[in-house]
């Protein structure tokens, strides 16, 4: 391979760490060809892509990236097949699918939504992993559940609600409320004025008679 070709590969891998975002890298030594073929169509059909790489190719590919893959450059050593995916935990559940007949392969390390994982110790982990979008549906699926309530609540008593707003139209409560109290201590006032002009009569009454008995006296 010249260097043309060796830039190529790299620029080549440089586009799949840059396009996907979940990077697995795994160890399949010891499978034959049968069982290889057999991995890469489980990838397949779950849409993931294995490649067999070179470590120095890889290496070089992760430094010029602008991901920052940390400690992931030093696990290139010895076999190295990496798998791509657009979701966390797919390449996971290849995995653990394909090692019930078997222990490959075995996870080297991953690197999924910027975050690393070393060791094959994670790989329950990142099975059970959810991605972005499904905590954000779940999320969504909450926050929509309480309005779906509240409109068919309203649906359901539109009938009641359009006759309360006719009622309150046609008879305004804070119209009525604030004219009765003024009629109210309208009809309190007449009276108590009627009464008091009878009082003044009467004691007008009684002093005309006490000065008409004092001066049939004095006579």
């Amino acid at each position: 391979m010249n260097k043309e070709e060796k830039v190529k590969v790299v620029e080549e891998l440089k586009g799949q760490l840059s396009d996907y975002k979940s990077i697995y890298l795994t160890d399949i030594a010891g499978l034959d060809a049968l069982q290889t073929s057999k991995l890469r169509r489980e990838c397949f059909n779950s849409d993931v892509k294995l490649s067999v790489v070179k470590n120095t190719f890889l290496q070089r590919a992760m430094s010029e990236s602008e991901n920052d893959f940390g400690e992931l450059k030093d696990l290139l050593k010895g076999n190295t097949t990496i798998m791509l995916s657009k979701t966390g935990n797919t390449p996971a559940k290849v995995i653990k699918k394909f090692r019930k007949d078997g222990d490959k392969p075995i996870l080297k390390g991953a690197f999924v939504d910027e975050t690393i994982y070393i060791g094959d110790e994670h790989i329950e982990e990142l099975f059970n992993l959810k991605s972005k979008e499904e905590v954000l549906g779940e999320i969504i699926s909450i926050l929509q559940s309480p309005a779906k309530n509240v409109i068919s609540a309203l649906k359901s008593s539109s009938g009641k609600i359009a006759g309360l707003v006719k009622t309150l139209t046609e008879n305004p409560v804070g119209e009525a409320k604030a004219e009765e109290p003024a009629s109210e201590e309208a009809k309190v006032e007449e009276p108590a004025s009627e009464e008091a002009k009878a009082e003044d009569e009467t004691e007008k009454k009684e002093e005309q008679t006490s000065e008409g008995e004092s001066k049939d006296e004095s006579k």
